[in-house]
């Protein structure tokens, strides 16, 4: 038997579900499931990660998000009852170009709909709706959601404007077998008779939000942190008495004995959704470069221009082998637009009086960074290799990251999307998830029990270890562990957490610059309490960095604050080789601060 799961959210649901994308799949392979979506609360976070696993896992994955919908106006925030409503949709991916109006969409909510929780409208919706499958969704969806308000001709409207919505056999109604949860049992019922009535057809889903039954206690907890409520409190949300793990295809069949089609109708689902995410295809941004040249001769007269510049009548061969090796590489590898985009903008900030950093990282390492004015250290005479920065047996994005004084980083920043377009711009969205430390704090707040137990416990754990590594490695820990039940429970139920995504947050260097608008490539929204604009959906991190997986040109612009970094440093050097050095004149932007510290 063949059934899909079309309605499921991972550890992107923030606080909310619980299920990591890796167990997600483990589990639908386990099942026999060929495919599965992901359909998180508003967002896309997961869309680049999920193709990647699916990949890896051999599982056809399908794009989706549960929305949520408005049925008045999304730009209306007026704190009226209709602003306060929202409903919930969920919608599919078929192909790239709903791909592109589900970005679309999801931006919308964040951007232009936002109040309290990203929202879309219906006349929004009907023109991105293209390339999307519509499912109905729970019983906060808005057609099921009139049903149970016994407002049946309310939710037939609202089902043949849905259908209209969307293209032709697109759009399905939704059940769910809750069997403690009435109201669905009464939005079933309307949801079949207006299947019958319309003929629009109908498809079961979970609403899944952990991967196995056993993960109830450990999700119920999560909402607990979520709304900072304690697990024995009875006036709070509570789904126990929902069974919303991913279910095996039988288990979803016998809720619904009477109706085999809304099992085999997934699959008329999948079949539509036939979708492939480019991975790796660079999109550098356009960079003007004067008539009659193209960005890689251009490029080659700058640099030219630099070794008379840097090195005046003292060029050697040396010099010109090396300039002549690297614009080789950098033409085959079709990077000639990077280096000419980035050294503008480094530029421009010299030319302002922002003090810009001599170069960190492998970009050290290119001789041409450093004739175009990128860098301020020449890797000949260090001996710096430029493979490490741009290797032509191995492609991959080269990466220069770019340290500016932090109270001018914003002018520097200003400056790139004035050239660009404010809408080509955007950072970088971050993720922190639950360390082990922090898990068992809020798994014992949750539970209620005391702060002192809770943070002794926590202590226990060494720095940057895992919970089940500390167990084995951590004799105190072990025998805590095994000293009572609350302990137990408190440090089973914080492994459960460990690791899940807690809250996201805007990369504190990371920005991006596209070809087209932003949106084109990854959804974007603003990050709750900041004023530096958007954030892409899609993250970059040291372990994995989507951004740079779908092509995009990312820069690290960092703020340093009062030359901290490089001060630091040679304060380490000073005290070790006990060097002379006025650490506080020491500038940034100067060879010989490269110098002393290759010397130390």
């Amino acid at each position: 038997m063949q059934f899909t799961h079309l309605h499921v959210h991972s550890h992107y649901s923030l606080l909310d579900g619980l299920g990591k994308i890796d167990d997600l799949f483990d589990r639908a392979k386990e099942l026999g499931m060929e495919s599965l979506a992901l359909t998180d609360h508003g967002v896309m976070y997961g869309a680049v990660e999920l193709f990647i696993k699916a990949k890896e896992k051999g599982i056809k994955p399908i794009i989706g998000c549960e929305m949520y919908v408005t049925p008045g106006d999304l730009h209306s925030k007026n704190n009226t009852a209709e602003d306060r409503k929202r409903h919930h949709l969920i919608l599919l991916v078929k192909n790239e170009e709903g791909y592109h109006n589900l970005m679309k969409l999801v931006s919308i909510a964040h951007i232009e709909g936002f109040y309290y929780k990203p929202r879309i409208d219906r006349p929004t919706l009907r023109k991105y709706a293209k390339g999307l499958i519509g499912l109905s969704a729970c019983a906060e969806g808005e057609i099921p959601a009139h049903i149970i308000m016994d407002k049946y001709d309310r939710a037939k409207e609202l089902a043949l404007e849905y259908k209209d919505i969307f293209d032709e056999g697109s759009f399905f109604l939704e059940v769910q077998d809750h069997q403690k949860f009435a109201q669905q049992k009464i939005a079933n019922e309307g949801i079949f008779k207006l299947a019958e009535e319309l003929k629009i057809p109908v498809v079961a889903t979970c609403d899944v939000h952990y991967v196995r039954k056993e993960d109830a206690a450990a999700q119920d907890i999560l909402l607990c942190v979520q709304t900072n409520r304690k697990v024995d409190e009875t006036d709070r949300m509570n789904l126990m008495d929902f069974d919303l793990s991913l279910r095996s295809p039988e288990e979803m069949a016998a809720g619904f004995p009477d109706h085999p089609e809304v099992i085999t109708n997934t699959q008329l689902v999948v079949d539509q959704c036939d979708f492939q995410l480019k991975m790796g295809e660079t999109q550098l941004p356009h960079f003007d470069v004067p008539e009659g040249h193209t960005p890689m001769s251009f490029l080659t007269e700058m640099c030219e221009r630099g070794l008379v510049k840097r090195f005046g009548e003292n060029i050697t061969e040396e010099h010109r082998r090396r300039m002549e090796y690297e614009l080789s590489v950098i033409e085959k590898t079709g990077y000639a637009s990077y280096f000419l985009i980035v050294q503008d903008f480094v530029n421009w900030a010299k030319d302002n009086g922002i003090v810009v950093g001599p170069g960190r990282g492998s970009a050290a390492g290119s001789f041409v960074s450093y004739l175009v004015g990128i860098t301020n250290m020449d890797p000949v005479k260090y001996n710096l290799l430029f493979e490490r920065f741009l290797n032509p047996e191995r492609v991959s994005m080269p990466d220069v990251d770019m340290d500016f004084a932090d109270d001018k980083r914003d002018l520097v920043l200003e400056y790139v999307r004035k050239k660009y377009g404010d809408d080509h711009v955007s950072q970088i969205i971050t993720f922190g998830t639950m360390a082990a430390r922090a898990a068992i704090r809020d798994t014992g707040r949750a539970l209620g029990l005391p702060y002192d137990f809770c943070d002794k416990t926590a202590k226990m754990i060494p720095m940057f270890s895992s919970i089940k590594k500390a167990l084995e490695e951590v004799p105190e820990f072990k025998d805590h562990y095994n000293s009572g039940a609350d302990a137990k429970k408190l440090i089973d139920s914080a492994m459960r957490l460990e690791g899940v995504v807690r809250h996201a947050g805007m990369h504190a260097c990371g920005v991006v610059i596209t070809k087209n608008p932003v949106t084109d490539y990854s959804p974007i929204q603003n990050i709750t309490g900041s004023r530096e604009g958007t954030v892409t959906q899609y993250s970059s991190s040291t372990k994995s960095s989507y951004v740079e997986k779908i092509g995009l040109l990312k820069m690290d612009f960092l703020g340093l604050k009062n030359l901290t970094i490089i001060q630091n440093t040679l304060r380490i050097v000073r005290k070790t080789r006990k060097l002379d050095i006025d650490i506080e004149t020491i500038p940034l932007d100067d060879e010989k601060t490269y110098e002393l510290l290759q010397n130390a």
